[in-house]
């Protein structure tokens, strides 16, 4: 249900990963497989009819109970689908998961649930990208204040600032997309060389070639995933490749959930979520609930990728533990990301900008900011060395002394130096802005959208 998982209970992602849809992805490939063989002449067609059709029937609810004792799901699976199978054409009973392994067909049912919930992710994906859009274009040029190592630095826009969570959730669904178009289809029997697949077709191998490469190609297509170069038992490289993307999507997302999170502390306030959550304790309580949801999941899903990452280190032709602790952290890893990118929709559709906290805060340090245009503009009157010694005193009398930047340099500076407008105007925050404009520009010109693939 998640109750101890907010972050993804409820989402699109978490149907797509359930159990009863794993079911329904294990029962989809045996399914394919059937009417693949029976598309290259090595099953009659009655029996791939026969196959989908029983395929189509919820099987039994005790199945988790009775896969400890092969180890995995697909071997009670079979049993109950042959035997549905069975009771509709006993004919037909022969041709479920003929030549199959397990693994060809838990994998394959894996890379069609990954499918289905990437879809759901990328759509999320797309809706906070076109938000940010938005935000960073309505807010091009709303000056704020730029923090390195948690001090004011230099004034930024908050434009630029959503400009850059934009492009972090682009470059996620770039990701996300390239895995999505190659998630392939698993066939390759007991060991990956397909010879059961030849040896049932019988003499049929001696007038048609190569029945068991060709049964590759017919298998991703009736499943919808891509057809693989070689079966892939231990050659982990689809779901090594799956969890680096989740876990980049992840921490792009993190990254915006974190900046979201200091800004809308109480002291500097520059952000709000549009629906805070309450607090069980305190009324006056609006918690940035989204934020905090996503932020968790990019603490958890990079573990999960090293999980997944390890199971590259798979022995022989097809490995003993290693497959099997990929099952939960890439469902957990697909979920979490799912939520993510849900609440990241949410979040940045009723995100709450503050230009007037922004616009305070970035006085605060009573002209401090700008000390390094100050230093840039001296420099062809004094020269660097003295410039810089200048503004390190005027700003260790602003901070010790509590008066303002101006009042600090203008013994030094008026009017030999510069004429007080100048300096005024040098002073000025929100004329320090750099290229920021144009940053965001260019960066909100870069295409959102790309071809949505059809879902298995």
């Amino acid at each position: 249900m998640g109750l101890l998982s907010p972050s993804w209970a409820g989402s699109a992602v978490a149907d797509r990963t359930g159990d009863a849809a794993y079911l329904r992805a294990m029962l989809d490939a045996e399914a394919a497989l059937t009417r693949a063989q029976a598309a290259i002449g090595l099953a009659p067609e009655p029996a791939a009819a026969a196959v989908t059709a029983a395929a189509g029937t919820p099987h039994s609810r005790d199945l988790a109970l009775r896969a400890r004792a092969a180890g995995n799901p697909v071997v009670p699976l079979v049993a109950d689908l042959t035997a549905a199978v069975a009771a509709r054409d006993p004919d037909a009973a022969p041709y479920v998961h003929r030549g199959a392994t397990s693994q060809d067909i838990l994998d394959t049912a894996t890379m069609l649930v990954s499918a289905r919930a990437l879809d759901a992710v990328r759509a999320d994906l797309r809706r906070t990208a076109d938000a940010l859009h938005r935000t960073a274009a309505g807010h091009r040029d709303t000056p704020m204040v730029g923090r390195t190592l948690t001090q004011h630095a230099v004034p930024t826009t908050f434009g630029l600032k959503a400009a850059g969570w934009r492009s972090l959730v682009l470059d996620a669904d770039d990701r996300l997309a390239a895995v999505r178009a190659v998630l392939p289809a698993q066939l390759g029997g007991a060991a990956g060389t397909l010879a059961a697949f030849g040896a049932y077709a019988g003499p049929q191998c001696e007038t048609k070639p190569d029945p068991a490469t060709r049964l590759l190609a017919a298998y991703a297509a009736e499943t919808g995933l891509a057809e693989p170069a070689l079966p892939w038992h231990t050659l982990r490289t689809p779901v090594a490749d799956l969890a680096g993307a989740l876990a980049f999507a992840a921490g792009a997302l993190g990254k915006m959930a974190a900046d979201v999170l200091t800004l809308s502390r109480t002291e500097i306030g520059e952000l709000a979520e549009g629906g805070g959550g309450g607090s069980s304790a305190m009324p006056h309580k609006a918690n940035p609930v989204r934020a905090t949801l996503i932020a968790a999941a990019a603490r958890q899903v990079p573990a999960l990728a090293a999980v997944l990452y390890g199971s590259l280190a798979a022995e022989d032709e097809r490995p003993a533990g290693a497959w099997h602790a990929e099952w939960q952290p890439l469902r957990e890893a697909l979920r979490l990301v799912g939520g993510a990118a849900r609440d990241a929709a949410e979040l940045t559709a009723g995100l709450r900008v503050r230009p007037d906290r922004m616009r305070h805060n970035l006085d605060l340090t009573a002209g401090l900011v700008v000390t390094e245009r100050l230093v840039a503009a001296l420099t062809p009157l004094t020269g660097r060395a003295e410039a810089r010694r200048l503004v390190d005193a005027a700003a260790r009398r602003t901070t010790t002394e509590g008066i303002d930047l101006y009042e600090a340099l203008a013994h030094d500076l008026l009017p030999d130096v510069l004429p007080e407008h100048r300096l005024r105007q040098l002073l000025d925050a929100t004329a320090y802005l750099g290229a920021a404009g144009p940053l965001v520009d260019r960066a909100l010109a870069r295409p959102a959208h790309h071809p949505q693939e059809p879902t298995p």
